[in-house]
């Protein structure tokens, strides 16, 4: 399907905005309150772009695929990330997902040797191995039962992106990475959702936690940089290809504050997103019984229950249409944030320079305009055939454009391995009298994480 929005304004004029506001923080009142349910209801009132009002902030909302493309992609340098209160950059500094500009193309051409899929193939064995801990972990779990199943993802993806971004130097801290992760996370989506939270360099209490999560992740990262530098040994590794790669142009290579950043980020970025899309894969899979036996079938009949390789996943494609559908329906990068440089056109309307445009992937993955029964489970959308007829911005769970995830094929291939083995094993159900809850901050989680029982499958 395709939702072919026309505006008849003028250029001159501004989106159309809801008529339901706040007397002193506006329409983004109620975003901040029910972001998904808003965006939704927004949506279907307005055909591809509105206008959310806020004292604080020019706002836009971009539902329709061809006007995401032209910020994403066709007009791209027009648009920079936004972050309120440099949010991210406090954790992340100038890393991938944060900077702009000849910097962040730099970083880019720096980094991408790295994520090369030639290269991505070498860290199968990673995976795996890590993958086969956490299911003899799991089975030798007492009762099985009533398990929050988005930790034990969490602590298998940060065991894998550790192990491939440092090999085995980082082990020793891995409770540690954890746990601070885990707070900047949610300290991250705090400064978001309050527009008034006072700048990190004021020692409020939460500021000062803040700087202290950020420190003792700089504490693990910052020593391994410095004896890699000093080490003659010979590593195969993220960390490794990244102290390699030399700019094209000047034979530049990235000094250790860049490789500080870039670590971060992957670590960061590389490790949650993953895990959620697996929480709620395992959810949709036993809510949807008919897709999951196809899944099980398709398995069973390339591995015989051998340890997947990479040239199985390849013959394997109602898995990769299991995990498209899944990321449609639960996208972890949920919502995309830029800000216009200057003036722009978009849809007939005029969006006015330093506006903050909301890219709601959620939304768009969910619009009945451009999905049949959009809050379906239906894999077979991405059949080779079908997926032809989506448009390139209707789906998108890993960004688009030139700023597209740079660790995507790391990520569908990690995804793809754990699916497979964690199915050959286990089936699992979700726990008696439990129903997830979104929780959208800065990434897609759940309110009480995902409670489930694991079977055995026999």
């Amino acid at each position: 399907m395709s939702n072919t929005a026309t505006a008849p304004n003028p250029v001159n004029s501004l989106p159309p905005s809801p008529k339901k506001a706040h007397w002193f923080f506006g329409n983004v009142w109620y975003l901040l309150k029910g972001p998904i349910d808003y965006l939704k209801e927004c949506s279907e009132q307005f055909n591809g772009i509105f206008r959310l009002t806020s004292r604080f902030l020019k706002m836009v909302v971009v539902t329709e695929p061809e006007y995401v493309k032209h910020i994403m992609q066709d007009n791209n340098r027009n648009y920079t990330k936004w972050f309120k209160n440099d949010v991210l950059e406090l954790i992340l500094g100038h890393g991938l997902l944060t900077s702009e500009g000849d910097f962040w193309r730099k970083q880019r051409r720096l980094a991408q040797p790295a994520f090369h899929k030639e290269r991505l193939a070498r860290m199968v064995d990673t995976m795996v191995n890590c993958t086969q801990k956490q299911i003899e972990k799991l089975e030798q779990l007492p009762g099985k039962k009533n398990l929050d199943i988005s930790k034990e993802m969490m602590e298998l993806t940060l065991n894998i992106v550790a192990e491939a971004m440092f090999s085995s130097e980082v082990k020793g801290a891995i409770d540690v990475v954890s746990h601070e992760i885990e707070e900047v996370s949610v300290m991250a989506t705090a400064r978001f959702n309050n527009p008034l939270r006072l700048p990190i360099r004021y020692p409020t209490p939460a500021n000062l936690r803040e700087r202290k999560s950020i420190k003792n992740l700089d504490d693990v990262l910052n020593p391994i940089i410095r004896e890699r530098r000093k080490s003659t040994e010979h590593f195969d590794d993220l960390l490794a290809m990244l102290m390699e790669a030399k700019d094209e142009d000047t034979g530049e290579q990235m000094n250790d504050r860049q490789l500080r950043d870039e670590t971060m980020t992957i670590f960061l970025a590389g490790h949650e997103t993953t895990a959620l899309a697996l929480s709620w894969l395992w959810y949709l899979l036993d809510n949807n019984p008919v897709p999951a036996q196809k899944l099980y079938d398709e398995i069973d009949a390339v591995t015989q229950g051998r340890t997947p390789t990479l040239e199985d996943l390849q013959r394997m494609p109602y898995t990769r249409m299991v995990m498209d559908e899944s990321l449609r329906l639960y996208p972890p990068a949920w919502l995309i944030m830029r800000e216009n440089i200057e003036d722009d056109e978009v849809g007939g309307y005029r969006i006015v320079k330093g506006t903050t445009v909301l890219i709601p992937v959620y939304t768009i993955h969910h619009d009945p305009r451009l999905w049949d029964e959009p809050e379906a489970f239906r894999p077979e959308r991405f059949s080779k055939e079908n997926a032809k007829s989506h448009h390139r911005f209707a789906y998108f769970p890993f960004g688009g454009g030139p700023r597209q995830c740079i660790g995507n094929n790391f990520a569908l291939m990690e995804m793809q391995l754990i699916i497979v083995m964690m199915l050959q094993k286990f089936r699992f159900k979700v726990s008696a009298g439990f129903m997830p809850e979104m929780h959208p901050m800065v990434t897609l989680r759940m309110k009480n994480g995902m409670r489930m029982d694991i079977e055995r499958r026999t």
